[in-house]
């Protein structure tokens, strides 16, 4: 290809560091769309981003469109003209429609019929012609959410923007774009290099941007730079840094010219609980702590600067300084806490609302500890640490600590459950209440946790939807789709012998005449089918298979997981086929039957034919061999056995008529049907597979 490659910078105000990368990727992704929509050729589409900018480039992008041909199809020619040879009235409109003339018109011939149509030639546009419109949609297509507008006009993106630049090749596009002029003019870093740099070709962006304006505009350039000098630093001072995806992403978002230095705090801060220490230095400072080679925490730290200064020692000064200070207030605020029983803060729960109509934290917490001895009861364990976790669960949210540094509820009660004397099992369970906190995290690791995680949860999902405030959309402040996987989660992973209309109702029950929804399990169970689908899709299996196993509506969790693995399984014998085809065969019988009402037992004096004893024979068989099976949750075996019956199914539906003038013997095969499908039924309904 010989074409040129296209810069399209956008110039903004600091960006979200959250944001910035998924922004960037989604400006590229978008730009890719309409790239393609216009039939525009082109090598590959690369994306850049800083803090105070958006761009990328495409690269080898061709001048001019792709000449092409459509066709568009008209009536099919039986209808296209009446018996005198005249075009008919559908004909009309459709050459009026398409401003055509009859001489212009073809006859499409295919296997399935003949047809009017016509072949339209598009001419190719001009690059400079399509790239405004293309830009414009493609930076409108970012869907944020926390959108804003600035001066007088109604223009909406994530952060003002500033600049706007277009050029293909050395050729600046001339345009407007969201009220942007576009112009030749990129900015550099704001205390380093120059400060406006007028760019001549779109090919030298990134070389000019980084020699003449300090600014590494790769973003997994500038992230590997970072990474790698964290690394180095923290090996050359003794020790190994904390370096998350998520932390490295968001420094690397906040910076254009990344300087990694080293810094120290004071000792005598170890003796905070670390989890609070590396809270305040990642999440508050965004700085990496650092270990030794045994995990011991160090007081030292390595953060990344966004300048280069020849006194980097007051760059150290004052962030030391600023960490220092932060540590200081959380010492004091963990000493404080300290001086009470963790206990002595469930009489203040009664002040703080869980919810206007569900009543305070003190209400959820009795609610909870009912639930959890319930469910501890349901998977065996331990119910005394369970009721006793529940308990103290939210009494942490009354602390200083956790008033100053929320994301550390749960965790901190474990640190005040700890110096109190609780039982270890209990203080960890404290810990673990809110586990699965997001998408990937991990769930709790102790069985009271479990108990406590999915009791809080589950009352919080009924109390919800017991008073009909269900999420709609993308809304759902109060996480219900999270809380909802997350229950989900540990019940499967974990293997735990719940069933979730039972766990429902308990909770409704719990709720006494709170709750004002008659159909609040109904809805929760829905709710939690609707949630397993799209953890089972995400794990790869069908949707039939899904649905093939929701239609008997297993209600624990882990039957149903095995029910869809089995299924799973089913798939791969070579029987499959045919049984899924022979059962849609007996389940239209039995649908298009009026006479399910009087099905009973099968009367084998009205069996007629070889093939429909052989059939009942078998079906009696397996209606016993199979009891244990399911008794047991062996699906997959039980589908092994169910397998064998596909020859003489085969052999009845081959030899046997269903619809006789015979009532007794049309209903008795009726019967014959029904009772195969129930052996099916057992384990899924496999009509429902593809």
């Amino acid at each position: 290809m010989n074409g040129k490659t296209l810069l399209v910078e956008i110039g903004t105000e600091e960006l979200p560091p959250k944001l910035l990368c998924s922004s960037a990727q989604l400006f590229c992704d978008n730009i890719t769309t309409e790239l393609n929509k216009f039939y525009l050729m082109y090598k590959k589409v690369v994306w850049f981003a800083s803090p105070r900018r958006l761009a990328v480039q495409v690269i080898d992008l061709q001048t001019h469109q792709i000449d092409r041909t459509i066709q568009k199809r008209g009536p099919a020619l039986k209808n296209a003209f009446d018996n005198k040879g005249q075009i008919t009235e559908q004909t009309q409109k459709w050459i009026n429609k398409n401003k055509l003339i009859l001489s212009q018109v073809e006859t499409l011939y295919t296997t399935k019929g003949k047809w009017l149509i016509f072949n339209k030639k598009i001419k190719s546009k001009k690059i400079q012609l399509l790239l405004p419109l293309m830009i414009e949609q493609a930076i409108k297509q970012i869907s944020l959410s926390k959108s804003m507008r600035w001066g007088n006009g109604i223009i909406r993106f994530i952060r003002p923007i500033h600049t706007v630049t277009v050029l293909f090749g050395k050729e600046l596009i001339s345009c407007i774009i969201l009220g942007i002029k576009s112009k030749r003019i990129i900015y550099g870093h704001r205390f380093m290099g120059e400060s406006k740099i007028t760019l001549i070709d779109a090919d030298e962006y990134l070389q000019v941007i980084l020699t003449r304006g300090k600014v590494i505009a790769d973003y997994n350039k500038r992230k590997e730079i970072i990474k790698t000098g964290i690394e180095s630093l923290a090996h050359k001072i003794g020790g190994k840094a904390d370096i998350t995806d998520e932390l490295l992403d968001e420094v690397t978002s906040l910076v254009e010219w990344p300087v990694i230095l080293h810094a120290t705090f004071k000792k005598e801060f170890l003796n905070i609980p670390h989890k609070l220490l590396i809270h305040i230095m990642k999440k508050t400072q965004r700085y990496f702590p650092i270990y030794d080679d045994q995990g011991m925490l160090l007081s030292k730290f390595i953060f990344v600067s966004n300048i280069e200064s020849s006194d980097s020692n007051q760059i150290i000064i004052g962030n030391e300084k600023v960490l220092n200070s932060r540590l200081v207030d959380a010492k004091f605020f963990f000493d404080y806490d300290r001086k009470k029983r963790l206990s002595n803060n469930l009489k203040y729960l009664n002040k703080v609302i869980f919810h206007k109509k569900l009543g305070s934290l003190r209400d959820k917490t009795k609610r909870i500890t009912y639930l959890s001895k319930w469910i501890a009861i349901q998977i065996g364990a331990n119910i005394k640490y369970s009721i006793r976790a529940s308990l103290l669960s939210k009494c942490d949210l009354i602390t200083s600590t956790v008033f100053e540094f929320t994301e550390m509820q749960g965790i901190m009660g474990m640190y005040y459950a700890r110096y109190n004397g609780e039982n270890e099992e209990i203080a960890f369970a404290l810990s673990q209440q809110y586990k699965p906190c997001f998408s990937g995290d991990k769930i709790p690791s102790s069985l009271v946790g479990c108990v406590l995680s999915i009791s809080d949860k589950m009352d919080t999902l009924v109390g919800i939807f017991g008073i009909k405030q269900f999420p709609k959309g993308s809304k759902d402040p109060l996480a219900l789709r999270r809380a909802a996987f997350g229950i989900l989660r540990i019940i499967l992973e974990r293997k735990l012998p719940l069933n979730l209309k039972l766990l429902a109702e308990k909770s409704v029950h719990i709720y006494k005449n709170v709750l004002t929804n008659k159909n609040t399990v109904n809805d929760i169970l829905d709710f939690m089918f609707d949630r397993l689908q799209q953890l089972y899709l995400k794990n790869g299996y069908s949707l039939c298979v899904f649905k093939s196993v929701l239609s008997i509506r297993p209600l624990c969790p882990i039957d149903f997981d095995l029910r869809i693995k089995a299924l799973s399984y089913f798939l791969t014998l070579q029987e499959s086929n045919e049984l899924i085809m022979s059962n849609k065969r007996v389940v239209h019988f039995l649908t298009k039957s009026n006479k399910i009402s009087v099905y009973g037992d099968i009367n084998l004096s009205l069996l007629k034919h070889k093939e429909e004893i052989e059939l009942a024979n078998h079906i009696s068989k397996l209606t016993t061999e199979l009891k244990p099976y399911i008794a047991q949750g062996l699906y997959k075996e039980a589908l092994i056995e169910l397998a064998k019956l596909k020859e003489a199914i085969d052999n009845f539906f081959n030899k046997v008529k269903i619809n006789i003038n015979d009532t007794s013997v049309h209903i008795n095969r009726l019967t014959l049907l029904s009772k195969l499908r129930f052996l099916f039924i057992q384990v899924a309904d496999i009509s429902l597979l593809k």
